[in-house]
């Protein structure tokens, strides 16, 4: 529903009145503010918004006359700008548009700046200096181990010491929406031959994503009481994987190719601030972390969301954050132990988030385990893993104040054709 026009919110001592067109459980509230890059059909440069409702306050333009302190945060046509501010610069703005949307005397001057959010197209919110992708849920560790170790241990001695992780690629991190091309590689075919070709065993992983807005000194590890310092805010991610590709090059070492071609994020970044009400305390550990590790005693920074994950617009699975067995914090602190230094919009991942009942899986691997049972689709087929034309959608949503509920936008990808080419051929 369009807004540009609408009366801002009124705020009481208790409660929040949404202005008009807003219901209060709108998952972009006042109380989530998310951040993005979007371009419209009159002005072509990217600019920066804020998701008000189902619209988008323009904060390119109105910085310039509200906020011209800040202005320069938001001229560039993406967030590494308000990133790079830190942790003070990014509370006083979100405070400040607050206000904006609360107060009578703003509304003349934000009407002309509130776009509704269907008539733009949302871009890459931040410049990707660097991606990490951990491994840090117990119940689909446990489910991996038993698909491709089946009379093993499920989970690996290091795996309860350490948030295990890879490095992934910066360049190949898209926004939603851009359509991820099957990738060509070499893998094992039957009898252990070894071909060059197209992946038959496409999946989706559903994550969550941090992503860091002030730099770490090289050399200097960040102690888990700084992770607020750093990470500005969370998005969705999907860390799209080619299972067979990915099961013959991680011997002896990690994934590579099957992981590299493709991860999407959401075009909106949640900021911390906004996650006040959605955090929980870590499940219980064994054995206790070491020292670097150990977050008893430290602020509490277990999430409860709840991610949705839809193929082709049929609700498959609805994994639950909160069982996370490393959190955020922990997976920083042990990211830059080794002196490794954390630069303005680096992202990192939480790894593939699955529960405990089978609808609660994050992954094809899982939901089909491994193929042997294939997920059955509302229109009648089935599916082990993607096929060309299927896309997947992941949304998410946390607890917010007052019985609202904290949106994490959506993350959305559609699986188009291998290319072919000759050369390409194994």
């Amino acid at each position: 529903m369009e807004l540009v026009g609408a009366g801002p919110v009124r705020v009481t001592s208790e409660t929040v009145t949404p202005w008009p067109g807003v219901p209060a459980e709108h998952p972009f509230g006042l109380h989530t503010l998310p951040y993005g890059v979007f371009t419209d059909q009159v002005d072509s440069p990217p600019r920066v918004g804020v998701a008000v409702g189902d619209a988008i306050l323009d904060l390119t333009k109105a910085t310039r006359d509200l906020l011209p302190e800040h202005a320069a945060l938001f001229g560039s046509g993406s967030l590494d700008g308000l990133l790079i501010a830190g942790r003070q610069t990014w509370t006083t703005v979100r405070e400040t548009l607050t206000r904006w949307l609360t107060d009578d005397r703003h509304a003349e001057a934000l009407a002309p700046l509130l776009l509704p959010a269907s008539e733009v197209t949302m871009r890459l919110p931040f410049t990707v200096a660097d991606y990490v992708d951990f491994y840090s849920c117990e119940q689909h560790a446990a489910n991996v181990g038993r698909i491709l170790r089946p009379g093993q241990r499920s989970v690996p001695p290091n795996w309860r010491h350490l948030p295990v992780g890879y490095h992934g690629r910066a360049g190949t991190v898209v926004v939603s929406g851009t359509p991820v091309t099957r990738p060509n590689c070499q893998r094992r075919g039957p009898e252990d031959t070894v071909t060059f070709g197209p992946s038959t065993a496409l999946d989706f992983e559903a994550e969550i994503g941090f992503v860091i807005g002030t730099p770490s000194a090289l050399g200097r590890p960040v102690p888990l009481t700084d992770f607020a310092d750093h990470v500005f805010g969370v998005c969705l991610v999907n860390d799209w994987s080619a299972r067979d590709i990915q099961s013959w090059e991680s011997v002896p070492l990690g994934p590579l190719l099957g992981k590299s071609f493709a991860t999407s994020i959401s075009p909106w970044v949640v900021p911390l601030d906004a996650l006040g009400t959605a955090r929980i305390g870590p499940p219980v550990r064994d054995p206790h972390p070491l020292p670097y590790l150990d977050d008893t005693g430290t602020e509490s920074w277990g999430l409860d969301i709840t991610l949705e994950v839809r193929l082709n617009g049929q609700l498959i699975s609805r994994p639950p954050f909160a069982g996370m067995y490393w959190t955020a914090p922990q997976q920083l602190a042990h990211l830059t132990s080794n002196g490794a230094c954390l630069r303005t919009g680096d992202l990192f991942a939480s790894g593939t988030v699955t529960g405990a009942a089978p609808d609660e899986r994050g992954c094809l691997l899982e939901l089909s385990w491994n193929g042997s049972t294939p997920l059955s689709l509302a229109d009648g087929s089935t599916r082990s893993f993607l096929a060309d034309g299927d896309e997947v959608s992941i949304t998410a949503s946390a607890p917010g104040p007052d019985g609202t509920s904290i949106g994490l936008g959506e993350v959305r990808g559609r699986i188009s054709p291998a290319l072919v080419d000759g050369t390409l051929r194994g």
